[in-house]
């Protein structure tokens, strides 16, 4: 079931939508059904939340996107920078862990998608060091990744994913091994980027607190096979803040998505 109206936008006109999945289902070669049927439309410059139970297929929906894994039923379509919708392109994608290489500097770990492109090497320089300013690290090219903070390796990450001008962003729970003070910090830092770049941005987590924080909708999944329990837009005043944060409009939003996460954790706690 759904409690919002957006998920229907799959109908208004794909030239608005940066990704859409109908009918969806993907089942392992072990035989475990992770997803679906999954129904999902994502407008253009949207930033979204897919927010659920370990296992439910919140991660296996990005790939899918992003194709690193294939459907095994149903249509999964990716805007392309004219308009059209087409199987990918244009996507950066930001994992959980920052899987940065050790031995080399983080403007060259930043360089590397533009690398593999034979992208000129004076111009993947340029592209690199742009990307790390827009994340707070043009200081830092010339360092390695074991002198840098937690928050500073995904920060790498993210300029990684972004160097590549993508339209649209997938992150897989990029803060959730980072502490609270660094993760809040993140999130602004997220917000802002998203505010200027006017990227797409699906944005998986474990947090209710961070869903309603960030996104414009949270698409609340079932246990597995993971299926859309509900999708709730968070209407708020911009550009989002702390008093944001601290308001009771959070409170209530934060209330609203965890009644409906709740019965895919069985007696977990979901926040």
């Amino acid at each position: 079931m759904s409690s919002g109206k957006t998920s229907s936008a799959v109908e208004t006109g794909l030239t608005h939508l940066a990704v859409s999945l109908r009918g969806v289902t993907k089942t392992y070669d072990n035989g475990v059904m992770a997803l679906g049927p999954f129904d999902l439309a994502v407008r253009k410059g949207e930033f979204i939340s897919l927010l659920g139970p370990s296992g439910c297929g919140k991660s296996t929906v990005l790939r899918l996107i992003a194709e690193l894994s294939a459907p095994s039923s149903g249509i999964v379509r990716v805007a392309r920078h004219e308009g059209e919708v087409q199987p990918g392109h244009g996507i950066g994608f930001v994992f959980q862990e920052p899987t940065l290489m050790p031995w080399t500097s983080v403007r060259e770990n930043v360089r590397l998608p533009l690398k593999l492109a034979s992208v000129p090497k004076a111009e993947a320089r340029a592209r690199a060091d742009a990307a790390l300013a827009s994340v707070g690290l043009a200081d830092f090219a010339d360092s390695f990744p074991r002198e840098l903070s937690g928050g500073m390796k995904m920060r790498v990450s993210l300029a990684r994913a972004l160097v590549t001008d993508p339209d649209i962003l997938l992150m897989d729970e990029p803060f959730a091994a980072l502490d609270e003070i660094t993760r809040f910090r993140l999130n602004n830092d997220l917000l802002a980027l998203w505010r200027t770049l006017g990227k797409t941005v699906i944005f998986v987590t474990h947090s209710v607190f961070e869903s309603v924080y960030l996104s414009q909708r949270v698409v609340v999944m079932t246990a597995r096979p993971g299926r859309i329990q509900a999708d709730i837009r968070i209407e708020t005043v911009e550009p989002r803040g702390e008093a944001f944060r601290t308001s009771a409009a959070y409170s209530d939003y934060c209330r609203k998505v965890s009644a409906a996460l709740a019965p895919s954790y069985q007696g977990q706690s979901t926040l």
